[in-house]
């Protein structure tokens, strides 16, 4: 069974990018009639917040993006105890003692020599006396992982294709610090073990930590580390998707106004957020689509494009306003103003780029308008509408008939001054379905006041 997974770390609110994520994991499970894991990465106690797991579910069940099951990284701690034990006790995980600072210093050296950035692993040649005597002086080590030298790591990537890596080229990844406390590479195998995940689609700055994770997926099943569950699993198909940036570049800079309660103030449909990001960055065509079975159907990773995805604000205001013209009065009904009814809605809704701008338009109906100034003869034309209105099955059209053929006026000169009386405006909802909305008292009230 296809099974993916959705790994926030609750240190914010979810924005553009990591919602992008949810939504392909989530979509590419849907289609599969898989299982979609919402996995909460806990480990770092300092920056998680328990308000952000909170925030976090609150977003993804405003999107519409329900999970299977919920997993909690900071409830598996004896997990990755078990699998640093097997890892460490196979020769594949060894201290490290140099600071920060010490480890900085050798990177801006080797970067002025023209070199890779890399750890050198000097502290493999440490004697058992000089880590004890680190030890003596108070200094814990963190922990690295020994990568294997011997052959590159390949895969077959959904996205980028045939993948290959020098593990020479990367650094021994830290997988503990010195507190005790866990990184992502490590803890995150053991996950996909566990979990049985069998996709891992995610960002492309995510490539190197694949290579490495490779690695230590490798590592653990040969050191006799199993799923919990007893069964041997392999190694997760794993896609890279190209990151999203803005018209200026990366959206790193701007992610407070994109986070999802931003987006949601701004009166952004979570349809509008799941129609765009589900295909952009594909071949597929971007475009409101209220049918999330259709966009799980044409889901296909082959369509994704190598090249940055592009997310234009516009663009989301654009489908924003395409998914509420197509909303039925059922789907906005409590978010309308009081007295609008499905009547009421089918009028208003071409006009709309956002829900809330309802009320203003609701205000043709219920009044005030405001008044205009209108010439001699435009007064003495509406002074005759006020007269002639008559109401049946269609107001407008008999009361537009009636006027030009007693006037004369057609086009502009007939409906214009029309529409300014009765609305206040110069354009606006269609006026057959708004007259019978605003009544045939207050309709000759308002012609009547406009004539004199």
């Amino acid at each position: 069974m296809t099974t993916t997974r959705f790994a926030p770390s609750p240190t914010g609110r979810l924005h553009v990018g990591n919602i992008r994520t949810a939504l392909h994991n989530w979509m590419l499970a849907r289609q599969a009639g898989g299982t979609f894991i919402l996995r909460i990465d806990d480990t770092d106690a300092e920056r998680s917040r328990e308000e952000y797991v909170e925030a976090i579910r609150a977003d993804l069940t405003w999107l519409g993006l329900g999970w299977d099951r919920e997993e909690r990284q900071s409830a598996r701690l004896d997990r990755y105890e078990a699998a640093f034990e097997a890892l460490r006790a196979a020769g594949r995980i060894y201290p490290c003692y140099e600071s920060a600072q010490e480890l900085d210093v050798k990177r801006k050296i080797q970067l002025s020599r023209g070199l890779p950035p890399i750890y050198d692993r000097a502290a493999l040649t440490m004697t058992d006396e000089a880590r004890a005597a680190k030890e003596a002086e108070g200094i814990q080590p963190h922990w690295r992982f020994l990568l294997d030298h011997d052959e590159p790591i390949r895969w077959e990537d959904g996205i980028r294709g045939t993948q290959k890596f020098d593990p020479a080229q990367l650094s021994d990844p830290v997988v503990r610090r010195a507190d005790g406390s866990w990184l992502y590479m490590m803890p995150s195998a053991v996950d996909d073990i566990d979990m049985c995940v069998t996709q891992v689609l995610r960002g492309e700055d995510h490539v190197s930590n694949t290579a490495v994770q490779i690695q230590i997926f490798t590592a653990l099943h040969a050191a006799g580390f199993a799923a919990a569950d007893g069964a041997a699993k392999t190694l997760p198909a794993f896609a890279h998707e190209a990151l999203l940036v803005g018209r200026e570049g990366k959206l790193s800079k701007r992610l407070g106004s994109l986070a999802c309660d931003a987006l949601q103030e701004r009166g952004i449909e979570p349809e509008a957020i799941i129609a765009l990001l589900a295909r952009l960055g594909t071949s597929q065509p971007v475009e409101p689509i209220v049918d999330r079975a259709q966009l799980i159907a044409g889901f296909d990773l082959a369509t994704f494009g190598r090249a940055p995805a592009k997310f234009d604000e516009d663009d989301l205001e654009r489908i924003n306003a395409g998914i509420v013209h197509q909303l039925p009065y059922e789907a906005v009904a409590p978010r309308l103003p009081k007295g609008m009814d499905a009547a009421g809605w089918h009028v208003v809704r071409p006009n709309l780029a956002h829900v809330a701008e309802a009320a203003e338009w609701w205000r043709l109906v219920t009044g005030p308008i405001g008044q205009r100034e209108f010439a001699d003869d435009d007064r003495a034309f509406l002074a005759e509408a006020a007269r002639m209105l008559a109401w049946g099955e269609e107001p407008w059209a008999a009361l537009t008939a009636a006027l030009k053929e007693t006037t004369g006026r057609k086009g502009r000169a007939l409906f214009l001054p029309l529409r300014q009386a009765l609305t206040g405006m110069d354009h606006g909802p269609d006026m057959s379905e708004l007259l019978p909305l605003i009544g045939e008292t207050e309709a000759r009230a308002r012609l009547t006041r406009a004539a004199d």
